[in-house]
């Protein structure tokens, strides 16, 4: 599968405020996306009861795995993990065995939930689609998607 890297990339679609429509411009909603995003978790959670993911105040849920026992990552940190995205549905999107990269420079979703996990540590992260890529299509992912990563973090550096 070629990567899509779509992690890598600073995410210019939140800062999108229309999307077109029959060719007419319609008013991006954010709140009411936001509240339709939290409504997509919450019932992706009441099927997989397995998860015990909690909300961040951000509004991204996300379950620590395993703690892991090394220093926790920066938002200055090159991190190193191995991680795989999904849709809501199952469709997987993107997996990388040897993610290195700058965690200010990866999606708003992994720079706000992962300094909460240490090196050595496992996470899942379930993000709103604004934390994520928006209302834009990036790659195979559709505009406006609730997007579940499992993320290892193997090292962090400054």
């Amino acid at each position: 599968m070629k990567k899509i890297l779509l992690l890598l990339l600073l995410p210019v679609a939140i800062l999108s405020s229309c999307v077109k429509s029959n060719n007419n411009v319609v008013p991006y909603d954010a709140a009411k996306q936001a509240a339709t995003d939290d409504a997509t978790i919450k019932t992706y959670l009441a099927a997989h009861t397995e998860i015990h993911a909690v909300k961040d105040t951000s509004g991204v849920y996300y379950q620590i795995i395993t703690q892991g026992t090394g220093s926790n990552p920066l938002l200055t940190s090159t991190i190193t993990a191995a991680y795989t995205g999904k849709l809501t549905n199952g469709t997987l999107f993107d997996s990388s065995n040897s993610l290195v990269y700058p965690l200010g420079n990866l999606i708003p979703a992994w720079q706000i939930v992962l300094p909460y996990l240490k090196v050595g540590g496992q996470m899942l992260i379930i993000t709103p689609s604004r934390y994520a890529y928006g209302n834009v299509q990036a790659g195979t992912i559709p505009p406006n998607s609730v997007l579940i990563f499992s993320v290892s973090l193997s090292g962090a550096t400054n």
